[in-house]
This record gives structure tokens, C-alpha cells and sequence, in this order.
């Protein structure tokens, strides 16, 4: 299978030719394609490319050194300077800073997995000096490059199952799909949360995350998960706040125009990838053997919105409502002066709009996504 053309790819490029010479920064999970991606770009782009990655002892010294002489030696001669996995680099802001200040036609993209860590050491040297992206496990939108929307529709039951991930994508065998996921959740999942936060409860941490996988779709009470897990509710809230930093889940607010029916005292939690939640539970189950397949799908859906609105630079912000008398829709979405309501089926079956939604919010739009609408919705 040839290399799936990322989302990002045209507008990093345009990006790191314009004329403004912000630094570039690419956030996004381990292992969803940063460095293919930068390599990729850097490659096709007419500049002359010094690539570093932050573990090569030689360029961490003259990296965290602050010494501009040393610095000017290190990139002299390059038209672009890329550096991957900046975050394990100390000061990195202030030498990124320098650089830029330094060396004004020097064009310099930085990726990182942990955008809480990398973001705390570049946000106040380099305020209004970057430009920044995200990346996320391949999207529907991505895959539709490759497949039309029949194959695309086959490939649902597996995806279900084993996530967007790139190697999961171009690897045929179900073993190799389970073993690596297997890896991912124990190995790399947490590397950047435990490296920056010393947490002292790791155990806790993958328990932490079992609970929200069997969680999903429905609303998350912390204290209830302090009290399973034996920890403070600050301390769970703190490990949820880091597990979103390293893009392993989002959060989902309840929506509210200060009603006092509407519920919003409890966010949803979903997993930016389902592959991964399912990983985490230790269950690669086809849909037929299990119960969970709506709460899949939704999760699947509501993910590949997000990445579709990112990509396609759609300001939205993203809810679900539901009302202490049980009314509920799965998602809405507010932005560009609409208010769009959608209900999610696993099934080709459509769901009436609750008079409620209708009578509190007249001129909002309301749509089932269901097996015959889906792809229209995320790509």
C-alpha cells in the first residue's frame, strides 16, 4: 500500500514557504506519522535540512547550551533547521527564540508528542513566533484519498476493532494489528506523562484508563473514580488533564444556555483512538460478540469530526445535551452562528428529534448519522 497523503501536508507547506517565518510546531500522539510526515515535507520542499531528533547527545548539548555562537555554528549553512521531539530538549523555547531572532531566514518546524510539556517550555519565549498543528491518528477523510466510500464502508467492522493508527492501517494480519496496539498501550502510551509528571500512582494510571474505556458515551463522575481508584479526586482530574496533553482522550462538555434542566456538571470522555481503548480493555472482539458496538461507533464518529473540523480549520466547539428529565442528544456542535444537533445508530435506522431540543432551541438543525449517513458526516 503507497503512503497515505496527510491532511496537513499542503498546509504545513505553504506554512514553512510563506513569508512570515513562524516556527512550525506539530503536535500529536507517538507513533501517528509526525516524522513521516516532516521528513516527507522537508524532503520535497527546496531547502537545504538539518534534521536532529532530541536524543542525539552531539545536538542536545549545543541545544540547551543558549550560547547563540554555538547555535549559529550548528546551523549555519541550512535553510531549515527540523527537530524532532523537541519537548526532551531543556529550554528549548529560548533556544528556538534565539534562532528566530538570530537567523531570520532560517525556516525551523519542531514536532512534538506532548503538547503539555513541549508547550510549557515554548509558550512564553516564543509568543506570536509559531505556527502550530496537530496531527491525529489517519482520518476517514485521509483514507478517502485511497478507497471509495464501498470499500470504505467494508473496512468499518475493522476499524471498530483496531483503530486508524498508520501501521495498523497498512497491516494485513490480525496478529500483528493486536500485538502492536497491545505495545502502543503499554509502552509508548504514557512515556510522555510519566517522563514529565513523575506521577507516583502509574498502576493507577492504566486502571485510570480502563474505567474510561468502559465508560464511554456515558458521563464521567471524577469522584466516583477517585473512590474506585483510591485516589484524591484533584489527583484523578490531574491524571485526566494529562492524558488529554498527550492526546490519548477528549473531553466532551455538556451544552447549556444556563438552563437549569440542561446537565452539564459531567463531561463525556472519549479515546482518540478506538483501537487504542480497545487495547487498554483487551478486547479485539468482532462486533457480533460484543455489546458494546454503539459505543464504538459513537466514539469513532465524534473523533473523526474532530479531526475533520481541525483539519478543515472549522471553528466548532463540540458538546452533547441532555436534560436532568432524560432528554439527550449524542453531539452538538456550535460555531459560525449555527447550532447543529446529531443523534447517533448503529443501525440504518433514523431517531426522531426530542421536543425538547426542538422547543428550547427553535432554529437549531437536527440530523440522525446512521450506517447509510456516516461517511457524509466525518469526510
Amino acid at each position: 500500500m503507497s503512503p497515505i497523503k496527510r491532511t496537513l501536508q499542503k498546509a504545513i507547506e505553504e506554512a514553512l514557504t510563506g513569508a512570515s517565518h513562524k516556527i512550525i510546531i506539530l503536535y500529536g500522539p507517538r507513533q501517528v506519522g509526525k516524522t513521516t510526515l516532516l521528513d516527507r515535507i522537508t524532503h520535497l520542499l527546496p531547502y537545504k535540512t538539518l534534521r536532529i531528533t532530541a536524543d542525539e547527545q552531539k545536538y542536545v548539548d549545543i541545544l540547551s547550551s543558549r550560547d547563540l555562537l554555538k547555535l549559529t555554528g550548528l546551523v549555519s549553512g541550512y535553510d531549515c533547521l527540523y527537530l524532532d521531539e523537541a519537548q526532551r530538549i531543556s529550554d528549548i523555547g529560548l533556544t528556538l527564540k534565539l534562532l528566530h531572532d538570530h537567523h531570520k531566514t532560517l525556516r525551523i518546524v519542531v514536532s512534538g508528542s506532548s503538547s503539555f510539556d513541549l508547550a510549557n517550555k515554548i509558550k512564553e519565549p516564543l509568543t506570536g513566533r509559531t505556527q502550530t498543528f496537530y496531527l491525529y491518528p489517519l482520518s476517514i477523510q485521509e483514507l478517502a484519498s485511497d478507497f471509495n466510500d464501498t470499500e470504505l464502508g467494508h473496512k468499518l467492522e475493522t476499524i471498530l476493532q483496531y483503530g486508524l493508527y498508520p501501521d495498523i492501517v497498512t497491516t494485513e494480519s490480525i496478529h500483528q494489528k493486536e500485538a502492536y496496539l497491545r505495545e502502543l498501550a503499554a509502552s509508548y502510551l504514557y512515556k510522555d506523562i510519566l517522563d514529565f509528571d513523575l506521577i507516583r500512582h502509574s498502576n493507577k494510571l492504566h486502571k485510570l484508563l480502563q474505567l474510561l474505556a468502559f465508560q464511554i458515551g456515558a458521563q464521567v463522575s471524577v469522584s466516583e473514580l477517585g473512590r474506585n481508584l483510591g485516589l484524591a479526586q484533584e489527583t484523578v482530574a490531574h491524571y485526566i488533564y494529562l492524558l488529554e496533553k498527550s492526546f490519548v482522550v477528549f473531553r466532551l462538555p455538556g451544552f447549556s444556555q444556563n438552563l437549569r434542566k440542561e446537565v452539564t456538571k459531567m463531561d463525556k470522555i472519549y479515546f482518540y483512538d478506538i483501537g487504542i481503548r480497545n487495547a487498554i480493555i483487551e478486547n479485539f472482539n468482532p462486533l457480533s460478540l460484543r455489546t458494546d458496538g454503539g459505543h464504538l461507533f459513537e466514539n469513532f464518529l465524534i473523533s473523526e469530526r474532530i479531526k475533520r473540523n481541525h483539519y478543515l480549520n472549522y471553528p466548532k466547539k463540540s458538546y452533547f445535551w441532555r436534560l436532568n428529565t432524560g432528554a439527550e442528544i449524542d453531539y452538538i456542535e456550535e460555531g459560525g452562528g449555527t447550532l447543529q444537533g446529531y443523534e447517533f445508530k448503529f443501525s440504518t435506522k433514523t431517531a426522531k428529534c426530542p421536543s425538547s431540543w426542538v422547543e428550547t432551541y427553535p432554529h437549531a438543525e437536527y440530523k440522525t448519522i446512521n450506517l447509510n449517513t456516516y461517511l457524509e458526516f466525518i469526510s
